[in-house]
């Protein structure tokens, strides 16, 4: 084989975290009352755009998972392949001039020439301080001074018109799809996505995906001449590093809730229901937690991790597995201390549950303590776990970020937007100031932070059963805007119909 697939401690985690939940949803729609507070969710159309944005960095992360080593090119004398230490991606091999396409330093966004100036010796023998040529960015053009605005916006004019005809496409297998299953014509079908009249607001989803595909197709036109996002002080492509930064961030986010879930679940619901002493040493042990600094606890762990990996270095045949390994425990150690505020709710939500009637008539009819918690307390406190789950995920990126800033995070052979920010943070202090490594940093994380919350916030309408109790009053309380069909309406509703007798 010309590759040898690894698997690593992360990438396997992320197997078994897809597989769940595509279990997850293939019984919920087999479920109907399950599958209703969901399709709430897809009425949403701030969360259905946010999805989508959502799925992009999902793909992105996926394709960094799947990672393999390449064969090397001469044999044992057995005739065996010999493999690259190096440990490579999907995503890698997608995206190879972009890693591969490195400079000798610094260099501009979209820039011809190095961002520095250095000293070239010309033939007769004198010294001059210039600006060199790039390598790879912009190595096309003849005459960069005259030529390089021009190509940019040619390349970037054919990137957006490629990424417009991809989504054309998209939107008309979408549409031909959707006229088929409601079995309408085609033209009737666009009049009702642009007239909004559809139950998924199919209108936000295809205006978010034609922005995202013209910045793709604008991008890869772009990137495959030019740095786009420029370089840092090895040369290395700085869209490259945050597009291999996604993973982290998704993997802190996710494995971290896994880890976190069964703690907080556990232990709140517990300490709700059974209250008495198992509530007195469940609130001790996450009130002791708390009372400890988190930034410290996790430094201590990774330290001594750390520590750990250097001693027993012949444990590990790559650089990547030993970086993964810290990585694995990082999302441990973010998880066994970032339980305690779910917890905390889940205990006062439970504590209000079991005072509840139909609780009470359970215990009355000898109901096990399990089954009552089981089927009772659980699928009402799911949807607090379902939102903090989501909200949480942000926060979770972010605590990559600041602790790989302050020197506990990921290792540092791994691409970050945590190391990115924390290479940025001596970059920002030169003279000339490189800005452009923080900046691309600073909205890739954004727009992942970003779309988390709203999605968040749509789960949160949907699911939250107390916003949708008052919305209903709400609409119930509301005052009628045709006031002279009130009375009319009122009295036929209460005319009693058993006589015919006229006054």
């Amino acid at each position: 084989m010309p590759f040898s697939p690894i698997i690593l401690w992360t990438d396997a985690l992320i197997y078994l975290f897809v597989g769940i939940v595509l279990f997850l949803i293939c019984y919920v729609r087999r479920n109907e009352h399950l599958l209703t507070p969901w399709k709430r969710v897809g009425h949403s159309a701030s969360g259905m755009s946010a999805l989508t944005v959502l799925l992009f960095f999902l793909i992105v992360g996926l394709l960094d998972t799947i990672h393999f080593r390449p064969a090397l090119e001469h044999k044992t004398p057995n005739g065996e392949r010999v493999y690259s230490v190096e440990v490579l991606s999907l995503l890698d091999l997608l995206v190879t001039p972009l890693r591969t396409n490195m400079e000798k330093t610094y260099s501009a966004p979209l820039a011809t020439h190095l961002y520095a100036k250095e000293t070239i010796e010309l033939p007769d023998g004198k010294q001059i301080r210039i600006f060199a040529r790039l390598k790879y960015g912009g190595s096309h053009l003849k005459n960069p001074d005259k030529d390089h605005v021009n190509d940019i916006i040619w390349r970037s004019a054919k990137g957006l018109m490629v990424g417009s005809l991809v989504w054309c496409l998209l939107a008309a297998g979408l549409i031909n799809f959707l006229s088929h299953r409601h079995q309408e014509k085609f033209t009737q079908t666009i009049a009702t996505i642009l007239q909004r009249k559809t139950e998924i607001p199919w209108y936000a989803i295809l205006i978010t995906l034609l922005i995202l595909l013209m910045i793709i197709g604008c991008g890869t036109a772009l990137a495959s001449h030019y740095h786009v996002l420029g370089t840092d002080k090895v040369g290395q492509d700085i869209l490259y590093q945050s597009l291999k930064s996604i993973r982290i961030a998704l993997v802190i986010g996710t494995l971290t809730t896994l880890i976190m879930l069964p703690f907080a679940l556990l232990l709140g619901i517990m300490a709700g229901y059974f209250r008495g002493w198992i509530d007195d040493v469940i609130q001790y042990t996450y009130t002791t937690l708390n009372s400890i600094p988190s930034v410290l606890l996790i430094a201590a762990a990774v330290l001594m991790m750390q520590v750990y990996i250097e001693t027993h270095s012949e444990l590990f045949e790559t650089i990547a597995a030993r970086a993964d390994l810290r990585l694995l425990f990082l999302c441990i150690i973010l998880g066994v201390t970032s339980w305690t505020s779910l917890c905390r709710l889940l205990r006062g939500e439970a504590m209000k549950l079991r005072e509840l009637e139909y609780i009470q008539a359970a215990h009355a009819f000898g109901v096990s303590h399990w089954r009552i918690i089981t089927r009772h307390i659980l699928p009402n406190v799911m949807h607090i776990v379902l939102i903090a789950t989501v909200m949480d995920f942000s926060g979770l990126v972010l605590a990559e970020a600041v602790l790989s800033y302050v020197g506990v995070g990921v290792d540092p052979s791994m691409m970050s937007f945590g190391t990115m920010i924390n290479a940025a943070r001596l970059e920002m202090a030169r003279e000339p100031m490189v800005w452009w490594a923080l900046l691309s940093a600073f909205i890739f994380m954004f727009t992942l932070v970003l779309s988390a919350n709203l999605f968040a916030d749509a789960v949160q309408n949907a699911l939250d059963p107390r916003r949708r109790t008052l919305k209903q009053s709400k609409r119930f309380f509301q005052k009628p805007d045709n006031k002279e069909q009130t009375p009319s309406k009122l009295s036929q509703a209460i005319k009693p119909t058993g006589s015919s007798h006229q006054p």
